[in-house]
């Protein structure tokens, strides 16, 4: 827990090769390395390793005396945090107390002698419940999804429709000078699904991926590089690498199939213009004008322009041409919401305070989402679904950009 009083809240010793006191040195030696501003996510004590996390007011550590796969060990604390969100909602001091027999379960079935195991929350999900009595209960029988093959996917599910819904989302990552020069943009795209599918079906899915078009000779149409390509572990690697096939055995309900990221240009979608003009007595006008620069036939939802205001910023008002727009003190922050954005929309906001100097030059922010459009250009060419039943499956396809870090630095 944080320093206030710190204590050690559970444990689990997989191997017993390295003492269990030996954490009474890690609270120390991150207060030493805080104090000197040199904070280490890998510390040494003797020839004992702490690689550690945090989590909201959590300290997830995990201690090593060889030397482990780094990569290894902080992909399974962020996989514990993951696991212990989706059965208590929120991870924190008293989640954890309040549920220390469903803890201990987890942390035996998640690794085994320092070996990572069965990390899917929803297989978990079938044999270690937060209700003590059908606790001892789910443990005389284990899933077949635990020794089976395919570990993420149970045996003999059944729909009466069958169905699988696909979700491309991208999300732009931008940084606008003042001067309206774009510094730096990505597009980082996820690939969600939901399947409602009888049995044990077989997806492949087809992308307008360049390599898989290089391969089979084929140059037709947009088509999009993808980098940093990571898959749910349903998919046949062996099979991607071979011939660009994604090809799978998916799990039962919501997951991510794949995210992938665009080292790519991007214009930006919404062009932000601010203006600010100062006056007497302390008066300051700030006008901002939003523009979108998407098709025509696109609408940008839910947009927030995140404008920044001095700490001391007194009596703001403001006159929008559309939407409605509001103060928020706690973050220095106006906010212009439009639920609906067309091509063009313009605002212009007053605000009074003390001081007409902005502590530092913090950037202005935009959130959207525009449904319908990818901005990479990235399509679903086709999903076959192939069950031995031989049922006929509906695939429904369904694109998103939003804004992820979209930022626009200003003069003001």
């Amino acid at each position: 827990k944080e320093f206030s009083s710190p204590y050690v809240l559970i444990c689990r010793n997989y191997k017993g090769d390295v003492d269990m006191a030996e954490i009474d040195h890690f609270l120390p030696l991150l207060m030493t390395q805080e104090e000197e501003g040199l904070t280490c996510p890998i510390m040494s004590h003797g020839n004992v390793h702490f690689l550690w996390i945090k989590h909201t007011n959590l300290y997830l550590v995990a201690t090593t005396n060889k030397n482990s796969n780094a990569s290894l060990v902080y992909a399974f604390l962020y996989k514990v945090v993951e696991v212990f969100t989706e059965y208590f909602t929120e991870l924190e001091e008293e989640s954890i107390q309040d549920n220390f027999v469903v803890v201990y379960e987890l942390l035996d079935e998640l690794m085994d002698f320092g070996f990572p195991q069965t990390t899917d929350s929803k297989i978990l999900q079938e044999y270690i419940t937060q209700e003590g009595t059908k606790l001892e209960v789910a443990k005389t029988k284990v899933p077949t999804t635990v020794t089976n093959a395919v570990s993420w996917r149970s045996e003999g599910i059944k729909y009466k429709k069958n169905e699988v819904f696909i979700d491309v989302i991208e999300s732009i990552n931008l940084l606008v000078n003042a001067n309206g020069s774009v510094m730096s943009s990505d597009i980082v795209g996820t690939v969600k699904l939901k399947t409602m599918l009888s049995g044990m079906p077989e997806l492949r899915l087809g992308l307008n991926d360049r390599a898989l078009f290089a391969l089979t000779g084929r140059d037709k149409g947009k088509t999009v590089t993808m980098e940093d390509v990571k898959f749910h572990q349903c998919v046949r690697l062996s099979r991607f690498e071979s011939d660009r096939t994604i090809s799978f055995i998916p799990p039962d309900g919501e997951s991510e199939l794949m995210s992938y990221r665009i080292n790519t240009h991007v214009k930006p979608l919404i062009w932000i213009e601010s203006v600010i003009e100062k006056f007497s007595h302390s008066r300051v006008e700030i006008m901002v004008k939003a523009k979108g620069q998407f098709k025509k036939q696109s609408v940008a939802n839910n947009v927030e322009v995140r404008v920044p205001v001095p700490s001391d910023a007194d009596s703001p008002k403001f006159k929008t041409s559309t939407g409605h727009a509001k103060y928020v003190p706690e973050k220095n922050l106006a906010v212009w919401t439009i639920k609906s954005f067309p091509v063009s929309v313009s605002s212009k906001q007053h605000f009074l305070w003390k001081n007409d100097e902005m502590e530092g030059k913090p950037p202005i922010t935009v959130n959207f989402e525009i449904p319908y459009f990818t901005v990479s250009g990235i399509q679903v060419r086709y999903m076959k679904i192939i069950e031995k039943s031989g049922y006929q499956a509906l695939p429904w396809v369904r694109y998103i950009t939003q804004s992820g870090d979209y930022q626009l630095r200003s003069n003001f």
